[in-house]
């Protein structure tokens, strides 16, 4: 069946009626929205208009209250403190943001902590908001457990991802990396699970312990960590900064993303902003480029951020093509 082509704009609309039909404030649907089509746009559908179903669908169950109003708190001059109420976490990354850029150009570096929030989508996409204000942006996020501890088989961490953007003149990032503490983010075992296909070997283990194709098996088994004990040790790392020290749920005690069952989850999420150029004596940008150049010898070479920015690219140009079948049920729900 052939694909249809949306631009960016349409699908930010498509989404946002969808969600404001759900039960989210206008505020809440349009920053969600924005940040899907943004998914949609930089290549990631699994993250796209392929999750607007489960968001709908929890703000119905009431896992995401979509009338939540973030509170936004100054504890002290570097730290800044949102509440999500058990919201989304895009509006409350963007009214934490509000008050994060200006405090960390002004004193070289903030932090600003979430909590009581929900699946935050891209990481990336935040901390790129960083880095367009000339910042760079470091941001982690905790998730549901999914990850046994090294020896373990119980899960009691998540998938844990975190981010680095790196500013690169007005309004662009140099280097994005978006990655998460298990071998594949968990999003892409539900999308396989969604279309029926099997997922390679080495991404989950199945309720038994054992590996598995079978992506129901691995949603109900547990996510294997990238690197082994070292892939544990990240997602460690990003309880430690998202939940621990944004007073958020921790992993091990949230309610899974999946699902309609357990309230929210209250998982949070944590940003560093850094301004670049008082740390390093003006040189930033200049050894920015330099790395920027000694990693693109090759031409091979992968530079972090590069098919993001290529898929975008594409995008502003052409538009989007959207799976037919999803479309279909995008439209149901905005009653489109």
């Amino acid at each position: 069946m052939p694909m249809n082509t949306l631009t960016i704009r349409e699908i930010e609309a498509l989404a946002e009626r969808a969600l404001v039909k759900a039960g989210a404030t206008q505020e809440a649907g349009a920053s969600v929205a924005k940040a899907i089509a943004a998914a949609e746009r930089d290549g990631i559908p699994s993250h796209g208009l392929a999750y607007l179903g489960t968001y709908c669908e929890h703000l119905a169950f009431g896992k995401v209250i979509g009338s939540a109003v973030p509170k936004v708190m100054q504890e002290m001059p570097g730290t800044i403190v949102v509440d999500a109420g058990s919201g989304f976490a895009h509006p409350a990354t963007d009214a934490g943001f509000a008050r994060l850029v200006p405090v960390a150009r002004g004193q070289g570096i903030a932090l600003m902590a979430v909590r009581n929030s929900y699946n935050c989508g891209v990481l990336g996409y935040h901390t790129e908001q960083l880095a367009r204000q000339g910042l760079l942006g470091l941001g982690f996020t905790n998730a549901p457990a999914s990850i046994a501890a090294s020896g373990g088989r119980k899960a009691v961490l998540g998938t844990n991802p975190w981010s680095i953007a790196v500013p690169d003149g007005p309004g662009g990032a140099s280097i994005v990396i978006d990655q998460s503490a298990s071998v594949v983010a968990k999003s892409e075992v539900a999308k396989r699970a969604r279309e029926g296909k099997p997922i390679p070997l080495g991404w989950t283990l199945g309720p038994d312990g054992e590996p598995t194709t079978d992506p129901n098996l691995g949603l109900k088994g547990t996510m294997l960590p990238a690197g082994g004990y070292k892939g544990v040790g990240s997602a460690l790392l990003v309880e430690l900064m998202a939940a621990c020290l944004a007073g958020a749920v921790i992993g091990a005690k949230a309610s899974p993303f999946s699902g309609t069952a357990g309230g929210p989850p209250r998982t949070g999420q944590c940003f560093i902003a850094i301004a670049p150029e008082p740390a390093s004596g003006g040189e930033f940008n200049t050894r920015c480029r330099e790395l920027v150049a000694a990693l693109t010898q090759e031409a091979s070479a992968h530079v972090p951020g590069k098919r993001r920015r290529a898929a975008r690219e594409k995008a502003e140009r052409g538009g989007v093509d959207v799976d037919p079948a999803i479309l279909e049920k995008v439209r149901a729900l905005a009653g489109a």
